[in-house]
């Protein structure tokens, strides 16, 4: 396949020396630059993640991710930045080296290249850069969630940061060397936004006892870490914060309304802070500290009964300050999401000002689109699916900006159409799609799979076929958006093999039987029915064989297609006129289960197993006597409910496929006013129990545009 490669003039890739397959190590590269009238840039690529700050003001967050041994090369202007007659510029860079969703188990290293001109005048390995050892940052602590990396702890003291922002620092610097890097690429993506956001109010304050507890928060980012699932176990760990805040005991909270712009807390007390939605950002402020103490923050993207709870999610939403008398500046190094925070002082008065999130999100500026409708609920739900749509599209698709930061299958198949009825481009789609395609093959799973996410590493072997099919079909919407023939064709080796992968499942009658791995149709009763033959799987590999065979011109694609809606129509009807989720293989035969979801339902007219011509009854009971107010109603109580993820979204998609707007408009405040009103963003489930901000639920801006709610410049 093609690619747009990038050449840096001088730098080469380097790294602290010996600790590039250090766990959570993070090393911070400082260049000096002298005012000037030229434009100064910066070209930068780096294993895993960094900050950019100059004079201590942040500019970004980056690199953009990529695939396997290739590396995306950000761009910045930093002209507007030097303000001084002697600036500093500094890269703090994280090196994870763990397997995780979120990031590649990469060798640490930076590459970068400053030029002023037409003159590179820093350049890492040639001359300009010094790298400093971040030790604020504390090393060994616990990861932040299965999926993702390390959570933050910070220990701070005089002269913490100082190399950030002083040219004159007399902090030590360390010695570096080359390091293992890979193929050089492009960006060829929007760049993040420049918002800051602060926090509305402080809505509760409230005191602070301690108690040892008989046991802590032990979510499986702690109880799993061995061999398969890097990180530091307890017993390694310099501090752990989950068991410092877990025998910390909240008591007399009250409610309050204060500005948070200065939040002074007195020893052992709390405060809560609201933002005007659910937001998702990189953290600074300044603190101060009358004495040796700690500084917690604790947040969440929604409150459960007035409390804010870290480990609703299974994560652990927390940073840690363990600080000595004095006063510091903290920029944080990870992009979090939260609607409300708990700032807790441990052991001294302490005083939080000018706090705020940097926004990490897709840039206004690139959309192309606002809300042309009357309705305020509508209103409320588009700008909760804007927000939603811009943490969830910063450098690929995720599924959530909090959780897992992971670019997964399906989930982006919605979120594409998002993107082009924003933006009119699937600039971002590609460069996702993308990252699958340009490696020769993935480590752990079975030849001619797809990882069910990526860029990740699974070392679990754990993948999802239905997934591999939602990246064929988004493939071929991709090409219907586009006309980028040139990408298709570049993907065609990757879809014949994947067919290939799935034609030792196919049974006597063509349909897929006893897929391996995680088996995934959508968080419901679905999920429990999907072996021996899952009819709802098996629609989807006719709805991606039927789009492969159109894309490549391949008619006994498209003949194999139809055989195998027609064995489905024949053996999933039943006699009470809905499909049946699966069937059993029973002394040689296939035996229905008898089970029948809402969902699978769903599957099988968006897979055109069914059309509303083909099969009247289902489909104006589906559209009557389902939908958001269902359970009120108590239709059809023997038929397993559908969730949010996907079959609801099915649900509308059909919805509007069909042309019935006043359903589709319904259906739409039905489903999303509660969450909008709520957290200002859309959810992955029905209920809070899981992510409150998912990318694909953005995918209400792609109906809104079809019901002419949304206008574009």
């Amino acid at each position: 396949m093609k690619t747009n490669d990038y050449t840096f003039q001088k730098a080469i890739p380097v790294w602290e020396k010996g600790t590039a397959l250090d766990m959570n190590r993070t090393v911070c590269f400082v260049a000096t630059l002298p005012a000037t009238e030229q434009r100064v840039t910066l070209a930068v690529a780096a294993s895993c993640a960094f900050l950019l700050t100059v004079n201590g003001v942040y500019v970004a967050h980056g690199p953009a991710r990529c695939c396997h041994g290739y590396f995306r090369v950000d761009e910045y202007d930093l002209s507007k930045y030097l303000t001084r007659e002697v600036n500093t510029v500094a890269l703090r860079v994280a090196s994870y080296n763990v397997n995780s969703f979120s990031y590649l188990n990469q060798p640490g290293f930076l590459c970068a290249e400053i030029r002023a001109g037409d003159e590179i005048v820093a350049a890492t390995g040639d001359t300009g850069f010094v790298a400093y050892p971040v030790t604020e940052r504390v090393q060994k602590v616990q990861r932040y969630s299965f999926q993702r990396t390390f959570a933050e702890t910070y220990r701070l003291a005089p002269g913490a940061f100082d190399y950030e922002v002083n040219p004159h620092t007399t902090a030590t610097p360390v010695e570096v060397e080359p390091a293992t890097a890979g193929h050089f690429l492009c960006r060829d993506i929007p760049y993040n936004g420049e918002e800051d956001v602060y926090p509305v109010s402080v809505i509760h304050r409230g005191s602070l006892a301690y108690s040892e507890k008989e046991s802590y928060y032990y979510g499986r980012e702690i109880f799993l870490v061995g061999e398969r699932f890097l990180g530091y176990k307890e017993e390694e760990m310099d501090y752990a914060s989950h068991r410092e805040i877990g025998k910390i005991d909240p008591f007399g909270q009250t409610n309050v309304s204060e500005s948070a712009n200065i939040i002074s807390l007195s020893a052992d007390t709390y405060a809560d802070i609201d933002f005007p939605c659910n937001t998702t950002g990189i953290f600074e402020f300044d603190l101060e500290a009358e004495d040796d103490g700690e500084l917690f923050i604790l947040f969440d993207e929604i409150l459960l009964a007035g409390q804010v709870r870290p480990y609703r999610m299974g994560l652990s939403g927390l940073i840690t300050v363990m600080t000595k008398a004095g006063k510091y500046h903290l920029s944080c190094a990870m992009p979090h999401t939260m609607k409300y925070a708990r700032i807790m002082a441990r052991g001294a008065s302490m005083t939080v000002k000018g706090l705020r999130l940097h926004h990490i999100a897709f840039p206004e500026t690139a959309i192309k689109a606002s809300f042309a409708g009357s309705d305020e609920a509508m209103r409320r739900i588009y700008d909760a699916a804007i927000e939603t749509y811009r943490a969830n599209a910063v450098d690929i698709y995720m599924d959530c900006p909090s959780r897992e930061r992971a670019g997964w299958l399906c989930d982006s198949f919605f979120t594409a159409r998002v993107e082009y009825a924003l933006t009119g481009r699937s600039t971002l789609e590609r460069a996702f799609l993308q990252n699958f395609i340009l490696p020769e093959s993935f480590e752990y799973i079975p030849q001619g799979m797809l990882p069910m996410c990526y860029p990740s590493d699974h070392y679990d072997a754990i993948y999802i076929p239905n997934w591999a099919m939602w990246y064929a079909v988004e493939l071929c919407e991709y090409f219907a958006r586009t006309g980028d023939r040139e990408f298709v064709e570049g993907a065609k080796e990757k879809m014949y093999a994947l067919m290939d992968f799935f034609k030792k499942y196919e049974n006597e009658y063509g349909l897929l039987e006893k897929l391996e791995s995680w088996v995934f149709l959508e968080w419901s009763k679905s999920n429990e029915l999907t072996q021996d033959v899952s009819f709802a799987s098996n629609m989807l590999y006719a709805y991606m064989l039927d789009g492969l065979g159109k894309l490549y011109g391949d008619e006994a694609l498209i003949q194999k297609a139809a055989a195998l809606r027609r064995v489905i129509n024949e053996m999933a009807m039943t006699e009470s006129g809905f499909f049946c989720d699966n069937a059993y293989r029973r002394d040689g035969e296939l035996v229905l289960s008898g089970e029948r979801t809402e969902s699978c339902q769903y599957y099988a007219f968006f897979c055109n197993v069914a059309t509303p011509e083909s099969h009247p009854w289902l489909w104006n009971t589906l559209v009557h006597d389902f939908g958001h107010d269902r359970a009120a109603k108590g239709a059809y109580p023997e038929i397993w409910p559908a969730n949010a993820f996907i079959g609801n979204y099915l649900r509308l998609d059909l919805l509007d496929r069909y042309g019935l707007k006043d359903e589709l408009y319904d259906n739409i405040k039905g489903y999303f006013t509660y969450m909008a009103d709520q957290t200002g963003t859309l959810w992955e489930l029905v209920s809070e129990d899981a992510s409150c901000n998912h990318g694909f639920a953005s995918h209400v801006i792609y109906w809104m545009d079809r019901l002419g709610l949304i206008s574009h410049e």
